[in-house]
């Protein structure tokens, strides 16, 4: 056979294949039998050992194929992985929809009730139809690369189908079927060896293996939920676009529906309550999601949590059990926090153990006592929780719980805060808040300062060559060498992390701190609306305040430390080392400061950008983003149905800017105020 007939054969082959996957994987009604099936992919994976040059990654025989790799490499996130705020019952559910209502200012609007997938999120990018990368949700913003490990799941199409845009990326959840983790782990005690714990953990893991094959072992599966990013719009709903997805050859759950009202959401939400156990997937929820994508945008996120969209618990899974004790530890920011230890009980497949009692009116509350049985719950099926006390078992010899009023790790005397039930140790030198603030600060979200983890990092604390976060930039190489178990490959490693930290960017560095609240979300957000440590140091709790998304909780927390004697000091001697001098904002070139110094306000329904598309680009374009218009505005950008803004605007002054005129001004086209 020549190399031009090979070709046009292996191209049938594979489109065969590829149809013939997508009806057994996908729709669920195969029209081959296996032996026939096998037949054809032997003839192909014949064809292409004979002509090796005509073999390309989208062919079904490439399912597994490449060598087992040392390590994952990281995946920007274009459009961040965001994750969803929670339901747990009607009233939170009908909470979200009446802000929902009006925010988009309608008292009705359609939604889509889906389930809520007990598995691994991943996001799926295609280039010219052929899947080209796969990533791990990982921190929202970086995920891990496990594309070759994603090509062995046969649900997931190694090419599409039909008329397709350029580039194409999908968010989908990650599976194991409960039947085939049952097969597993049947397998597992056959073998002598620890059955797996859930199908969940057991996917994660999955899909973690440095050997493709053994992933492509697991039998995993998916279901795609949502488009993340295209050049063309292909619809103007959710369900339409899912609808989009399916066509284009992506596994969509059938069970997903469009409801008119919320009391649909609510049967919708009891209905699959009682019938889970006819799924051969597990399912910790429903979702419920506005449907019309204009609405979507209009609702935005905020922090890590799109508005538009929500998880409805299902009811979480008990055990019943006795509580030991109660302890407590020192949080990284001086925060006691009790805790339950357990006789051990299984919960949702899970030994359960200790659980967190959050804070002393909590415990109150519940009325615990040590030496009560307990039902023990597991909220959202990841977070252990006491529900409640079985009063009715007492003897009489159980003991009310006492708070310290010292602190157990260096007996400063403990201070509760008069706005919240945290009490605190606001002692700076507290060896318990610096070993925890430690590990934050070296962390892969923070710092990232590889090998100073674990044991090392507290040797270093308990040998006194570190009694502040800013002493890790003054430690000496053969400081580090006298350490056991330190030679000269791994000292200077870590050296070179050191050196190599000092280039994180503001965001980093901010989050880094440990500030109370202040997660890389809202680390992020300060540093692009401010622009320097100096300018968040100084910033006054109004200021804060008037960043969007950042509440009063936030703003009080920035605050109160920068307020603080010792932690001026410490940023200080963290600057001397040369850190918080860069921003990811902040590039010194023109294109990316034509906005600096201005304040937006955006208000009513927008067409040619989504509500984070025009935020996304005064940020990055170096301007600052308000929520209310006051003196300190200097545009209102302006949509269709501007409310009261407009009217605030107009009574102080301030130009009004249509999408067009600002498009005139990032693209540095002439533009006068009168024009508004």
């Amino acid at each position: 056979m020549k190399i031009t007939q090979a070709r046009v054969r292996i191209e049938k082959l594979r489109k065969e294949l590829d149809y013939h996957n997508h009806l057994y994987f996908i729709e669920d009604r195969p029209e081959l039998s296996d032996a026939q099936y096998d037949s054809l992919m032997q003839e192909l994976r014949a064809l292409e050992a004979r002509f090796p040059d005509l073999i390309t990654i989208s062919s079904p025989t490439q399912r597994v194929g490449s060598n087992p790799s040392r390590a994952f490499n990281t995946v920007d996130h274009r459009i961040p992985m965001l994750s969803l705020a929670n339901a747990y019952d009607t009233n939170d559910l009908y909470s979200w929809h009446n802000r929902a209502k009006k925010i988009i200012d309608a008292d009705h609007f359609p939604m889509v009730c889906e389930l809520k997938y007990d598995g691994v999120a991943v996001t799926l990018q295609y280039q010219d139809g052929i899947f080209a990368i796969g990533a791990t949700r990982g921190n929202g913003t970086v995920g891990e690369d496990i594309t070759s490990n994603l090509r062995t799941i046969k649900s997931i199409p190694l090419r599409l189908h039909k008329h397709h845009p350029p580039r194409l990326e999908v968010r989908g959840e990650v599976y194991l079927p409960k039947s085939e983790f049952l097969k597993l782990n049947s397998e597992r005690i056959e073998q002598g060896l620890e059955p797996y714990s859930n199908p969940r953990n057991t996917a994660s893991g999955s899909l973690r293996q440095l050997d493709p094959s053994v992933t492509a072992s697991r039998h995993l599966d998916i279901f795609i939920y949502g488009l993340s990013g295209t050049e063309n719009d292909v619809a103007d709903s959710h369900i339409d676009t899912l609808d989009y997805l399916r066509e284009l050859g992506f596994k969509i759950n059938p069970n997903n529906k469009l409801v008119a009202e919320i009391m649909d959401v609510e049967k919708y939400h009891k209905e699959w309550t009682k019938n889970l156990d006819s799924l051969d997937y597990d399912c910790d929820g429903t979702v419920v999601k506005v449907n019309n994508l204009r609405y979507q945008a209009l609702l935005g996120s905020i922090a890590r949590e799109p508005r538009w969209a929500i998880a409805y618990k299902f009811p979480a899974d008990q055990g019943y059990t006795r509580l030991i004790d109660i302890k407590v530890n020192v949080g990284r920011t001086g925060r006691i926090n009790p805790y339950a230890e357990f006789e051990p009980v299984k919960v949702g497949g899970v030994i359960i153990k200790q659980a967190t009692l959050h804070n002393e009116d909590y415990i109150r509350s519940k009325d615990l006592r040590i030496g009560d049985w307990v039902t023990v719950e597991r909220a959202g099926d990841v977070i252990p929780q006491v529900k409640e006390s079985d009063k009715s078992r007492r003897s009489g010899i159980e003991e009310p719980f006492l708070m310290p009023t010292n602190c157990p790790s260096c007996n400063y005397c403990l201070e509760r805060n008069k706005n919240e039930a945290a009490v605190l140790c606001n002692n700076s030198y507290c060896p318990a808040q610096f070993t925890r603030l430690f590990e934050h600060f070296i962390s892969k979200e923070a710092m990232n300062i590889e090998g100073m983890g674990g044991k090392l990092g507290l040797a270093l604390i308990q040998h006194g060559l570190v009694s502040d976060i800013a002493d890790i930039y003054y430690i000496e190489r053969d400081s580090l060498l006298s350490l056991d178990r330190m030679g000269n490959k791994s000292t200077t490693n870590i050296m070179n992390s050191i050196e190599e930290s000092k280039n994180r960017p503001l965001e980093r560095c901010l989050y880094a701190l440990g500030i109370e609240h202040v997660g890389i979300e809202a680390s992020r957000l300060l540093s692009s609306q401010l622009g320097t440590i100096d300018m968040i140091m100084s910033a006054t709790i109004n200021d804060l305040q008037e960043i969007p998304t950042v509440g009063p909780r936030i703003a009080e927390a920035v605050h109160t430390y920068f307020s603080r004697t010792h932690n001026k000091k410490l940023v200080h001697k963290l600057r001397s080392v040369g850190l918080f001098s860069t921003s990811d904002s902040q590039d010194g070139s023109q294109s990316s400061s034509i906005l600096r110094g201005l304040r937006f306000v955006v208000t009513g329904r927008l067409e040619a950008y989504t509500r984070t598309e025009v935020t996304s680009s005064i940020i990055a374009l170096g301007g600052s983003i308000s929520s209310t218009v006051s003196n300190r505005t200097n545009y209102l950008i302006a949509g269709s149905d501007g409310g009261s803004k407009l009217v605030d605007a107009g009574r102080l002054g301030i130009p009004v800017l249509s999408e067009d005129d600002f498009n005139a001004m990032i693209e540095q086209r002439p533009f006068h105020d009168d024009d508004a």
